[in-house]
């Protein structure tokens, strides 16, 4: 495969998958409100087992167009904006660490009891984190189309 179609097919797949994170962040923020039961806490569960799956397939794919497509290795490594993207994106990691946890937890209470529904304290907390995530990743495009256009560049 030549560089050209390597390089449309990496980019094609990175993009594909944020706009699939951002779609999965998404549902979790509308999902996620008072009153959910078993079957909907089953379900932003099993959406979010995607995130996970999504967010480890965007690194692999972008450190793969890093390195082997785009502008190079030499070009990424040096630029701020690169950096400052890959940590944000980190940062909205950890952040999805708490709703994940809760998730698994109400999953676990819904299942031995099925009138179970979390409480309005842990829903606030977890839709804070969800917009915090939510937030912080509107800079990653931002960060990317200035990285591509050079600026941020050591």
């Amino acid at each position: 495969m030549d560089f050209a179609t390597t390089d449309v097919i990496l980019a094609i797949a990175h993009h594909v998958l944020v706009f699939s994170l951002a779609g999965v962040l998404a549902f979790e923020l509308g999902a996620v409100r008072p009153g959910m039961k078993q079957p909907e806490i089953a379900r932003v569960a099993g959406v979010d087992l995607w995130y996970g799956i999504l967010a480890a397939a965007i690194i692999i794919v972008g450190f793969m167009r890093a390195n082997f497509a785009g502008k190079g290795w030499e070009y990424y490594s040096h630029n701020g904006f690169f950096w400052s993207k890959i940590g944000t994106f980190a940062l909205v990691g950890v952040l999805s660490i708490m709703p994940t946890l809760a998730f698994i937890r109400w999953r676990r209470l819904a299942k031995a009891d099925q009138s179970f529904t979390p409480a309005e304290v842990d829903l606030r907390t977890v839709k804070r984190f969800l917009w915090a995530e939510a937030g912080l990743f509107l800079l990653i495009p931002i960060f990317a189309a200035l990285m591509a256009r050079g600026y941020g560049a050591h």
